[in-house]
């Protein structure tokens, strides 16, 4: 059996995140293999064995790393289109290009995803891909092993749209799978894929896309399937009024009541944007651990409104932060996430009690953690958790002059990530990618979003 091998990181501030929000001054982390095995305040204990690398953490502040809760990868190939649009006539508008996708298309928009993810601070990323065109190729397939050659910890969100517009959904005809398609795809794609072990590298749900583009009797069969594979569930709730209104036309009541109509609410369940809730919705959540994916950037883009994350919060409901989409969050970047929920949710009715920056950081890591069912393994630094961790540079120009590393992260510029560890494995240095070439992705993502736009204007 191999020795333990260890890496020690010493002299930097340390924001735990742990339940009591543990803080050190000047402290000390111990990775041995994938996991934390001590940290504290001061220096590391003397004696220690195997240490094959100590970094030196002065002027940094280390937190757990960032946690995305809700993204679409494909979209990173359709960034910039539709920017003065509501949801609805956003996707009108995108869905004709979204329905050309391929395989090579699918596989660039991941990287570009992740890859801007993962420089940014992000250690555990999921992906929700709901449009799988007949003859595509394997798109489950180059998502997942983009994410593992990035080095990311990752949830496949395998998504799923059977209503089409002949049917009353918004989605045209022919980028939807019929009922049996979508379930059978979905169970093969968890049997192939989903590993349930403590330190997974790929996990996957089931999320059947929204009301407005999926039946009942698809949502039903799918919270029915995650449940009898042992799988979490995933999908957009209660993001815009026009879906309110929708809901209500078309099942006779909102939002929350149809998902708990077709056993969509429980602990296994989290919700992207739950923008539109009232006090009522809010309860259900909390009663049944429902879990929330906030999505500050994208709601704000696409003028949703603002989610009562402090209400959501206060009454016990476990809230993450999303990405969503980069057709609407243009910088996909989960770090600036945690600012604009700050300040968004400060334009809403508790003011400037909204929020504090330590709540901002605790959704982006911990609250994420939980909401993907992984907060005993990651989302803090405490030991014998997994070592995801990120050492955010905080003595430069941008930093150096607030007193304080966490406002300094959450409120200040973006913070240059010097290293970001998954499982011990370092993924990011001095800003980037140690796994996959940048450059060339960035290459791959600009000739396939070109590819992508004469096809779709050629019908």
């Amino acid at each position: 059996m191999a020795a333990t091998q260890r890496i020690v990181i010493e002299n930097g501030a340390i924001a735990t995140v742990d339940d009591r929000d543990t803080e050190y001054a000047s402290g000390y982390v111990v990775i041995a293999d994938h996991r934390i095995e001590s940290l504290g305040a001061g220096t590391a204990p003397e004696g220690l064995e195997n240490v094959v690398r100590r970094i030196d953490a002065s002027g940094h502040l280390v937190t757990p790393g960032l946690v995305n809760t809700h993204h679409h990868f494909y979209q990173w190939i359709t960034r910039g289109l539709a920017t003065d649009h509501n949801l609805f006539d956003w996707l009108t508008a995108l869905y004709p290009t979204w329905a050309r996708i391929d395989e090579p298309m699918v596989r660039a928009a991941a990287q570009g995803s992740l890859a801007m993810m993962a420089r940014g601070g992000v250690t555990t990323a999921m992906d929700h891909h709901y449009v799988f065109p007949r003859g595509a190729g394997d798109l489950s397939g180059a998502i997942i092993g983009a994410a593992r050659d990035m080095g990311v910890r990752f949830t496949l969100a395998r998504g799923s749209m059977d209503r089409g517009a002949s049917d009353g959904g918004l989605p045209p005809d022919f980028a939807v799978e019929s009922l049996d398609e979508a379930l059978a795809a979905t169970e093969e794609t968890v049997r192939q894929h989903h590993d349930p072990s403590f330190g997974s590298m790929t996990q996957v749900a089931v999320a059947p896309c929204s009301p407005f583009s999926v039946s009942t009797e698809l949502m039903r069969q799918g919270a029915e399937l995650a449940r009898r594979l042992g799988v979490r569930l995933h999908t957009h709730g209660s993001e815009t009024v026009e879906e309110e209104k929708f809901c209500h036309e078309l099942f006779g009541m909102g939002p929350t009541d149809y998902f708990e109509s077709t056993g969509w609410l429980g602990e296994d369940v989290w919700m992207a944007h739950c923008v539109h809730m009232n006090d009522s919705d809010v309860a259900a959540f909390a009663r049944t651990g429902t879990g929330v994916a906030h999505c500050p950037s994208s709601n704000a883009r696409l003028a949703a409104g603002i989610a009562r994350v402090p209400d959501l919060l206060a009454a016990g409901v476990p809230v993450g932060l999303g990405v969503d989409g980069t057709a609407s969050n243009e910088s996909g970047e989960l770090h600036t996430e945690l600012r604009n929920a700050l300040l968004v949710n400060r334009l809403g009715a508790h003011r400037e009690k909204a929020l504090t920056a330590r709540q901002a950081l605790r959704l982006g890591t911990y609250g994420g953690a939980r909401v993907l069912g992984r907060a005993d393994q990651t989302g803090s630094l405490e030991a014998g958790k997994l070592a995801d961790l990120v050492l955010w540079r905080m003595d430069t120009l941008a930093h150096a002059s607030i007193a304080d590393p966490v406002t300094a992260l959450v409120l200040g510029a973006a913070a240059p990530v010097t290293a970001s560890f998954v499982g011990g494995r370092q993924i990011v240095g001095d800003g980037r990618l140690l796994t996959v070439d940048e450059d060339a992705i960035a290459r791959a993502t600009r000739d396939e979003a070109r590819r992508l736009a004469r096809i779709a204007a050629h019908g």
